[in-house]
């Protein structure tokens, strides 16, 4: 494996600003994914990927044509976009060879990555660590598993001894507001199971996910000039401060939760006086609990239109996507050949469960399989995200491995 080709990639993509826009009407959301989706195609052109494209949508698909007859054609998947909360307009990375060790602080902001928040730090002591300067997040979910597919298929592409099938690429879009299967079918794949390149550390093979909803929250008061507004005013900020008040505080949120616990996550809100939304995020391992959670929102709403019946407060929920365990079950090879393939790359497997959602919980609700596998990503959605090349590089270890088992079975 060429490290060099690795990090070069990398470092390419992220300085790409593919920062997705939950606001916006179009499909991507920000032209940065169309950039980024077109040099990802011309790359897989000159590797000789020969079929690579990049469709209306931004969606990129390739196929590496298989050497072993009769083996059946397996996917590998990654979203271009970076999460709408922190900037990704001009990422400058820090590398640091020969991590000593210790915290690390960055360039700017006095941000500091710390041990103790980070104690994966300990035994990566001696590799090359990669962060920005402290002002944009890294990137590294999902470009390290955009990098990982890709220097993968270079070293198929150039090593054709390698026993393989076909092998379907798909680099997809604005993954990170709920829409990055949105224009894609298993069909468009062509292939019996997926894994999408989007986690932390390595050898993690994820087949469960939180399942998900969505929520917004409507609050509609009574505006008018505050000279005059005694006994007249419902003033609904004032209301949505109550109503975020009353979620729960010491259970059922992100920052009190943790492994199977689920939430209720108050993530945005904008308005004024006369009316204000609060945009919420659900998320169950359960999935009928979903339910009850957007019973427990309605509950709270009803208790302040009593207080104030000149108000009117709407709960309006959707389904963003669900748990794939049970997807993901019906083929129990997904999972099983992974850790084959994972030991293969000289690595132990470890079984985890998603805290959030990736393409793969709605391909797998679609039809297709599709578990989670490492690459290196850590402190995702935030200026002190930082990810590891050595891990990034066991991560195309067991892609490549992965292909050679699923072609000898």
């Amino acid at each position: 494996m060429n490290t060099h080709t690795l990090l070069d990639r990398f470092l390419r993509y992220v300085r790409i600003d593919t920062k997705a826009d939950d606001k916006a009407t179009t499909y991507p959301s920000s032209p940065g994914q169309l950039v980024l989706g077109a040099m990802l195609r011309d790359e897989l052109h000159a590797m000789g990927v020969t079929d690579a494209i990049q469709n209306e949508y931004g969606l990129v698909f390739g196929t590496i044509p298989g050497n072993v007859p009769g083996a059946p054609t397996i996917a590998f998947n990654a979203h271009v976009d970076t999460n709408p909360e922190n900037s990704g307009h001009n990422v400058q990375p820090q590398i640091i060879r020969n991590y000593p060790g210790g915290d690390i602080p960055l360039p700017n902001n006095g941000l500091v990555i710390r041990v103790a928040e980070n104690p994966e730090l300990n035994s990566l002591i001696g590799k090359t660590i990669i962060t920005t300067d402290g002002t944009t997040l890294l990137g590294a979910d999902d470009k390290a598993g955009v990098a990982v597919i890709m220097e993968a298929a270079r070293i198929l592409m150039e090593n054709p001894h390698i026993p393989h099938g076909p092998i379907r690429i798909v680099f997809t879009c604005d993954e990170e507001i709920g829409w990055g299967v949105k224009h894609l079918e298993p069909a468009q794949i062509g292939a019996v199971v997926a894994y999408t390149l989007d986690g932390a550390g390595t050898g993690e093979i994820e087949d469960e996910t939180f399942s998900a909803d969505a929520a917004t929250v409507t609050i509609t008061g009574v505006n008018i000039h505050p000279s005059i507004a005694k006994g007249r005013m419902v003033n609904a900020i004032r209301l949505a401060a109550q109503f975020i008040d009353r979620l729960p505080k010491r259970h059922c949120s992100p920052e009190t939760t943790a492994d199977r616990e689920g939430f209720l996550h108050p993530l945005h809100i904008e308005g004024g006086v006369g009316e204000v939304k609060i945009q919420l995020l659900l998320r169950s391992f359960d999935t009928p609990e979903l339910t009850a959670q957007a019973d427990l929102l309605r509950e709270i709403a009803r208790h302040i239109e009593r207080d104030y019946p000149e108000a009117k407060i709407q709960v309006h929920t959707r389904k963003q996507y669900r748990n794939m365990k049970d997807g993901i079950a019906r083929m129990p090879q997904a999972v099983t050949f992974a850790a084959e393939a994972v030991r293969r790359a000289g690595l132990q497997p470890k079984y985890k469960s998603i805290r959030g959602g990736t393409d793969g919980a709605q391909l797998t609700e679609k039809g297709l399989p599709t578990p989670n596998l490492s690459t290196g990503e850590h402190n995702p959605h935030s200026p002190l995200e930082w990810t590891c090349l050595e891990e990034m590089e066991a991560a195309v270890r067991v892609v490549i491995e992965l292909c050679q088992v699923w072609a000898g079975h």
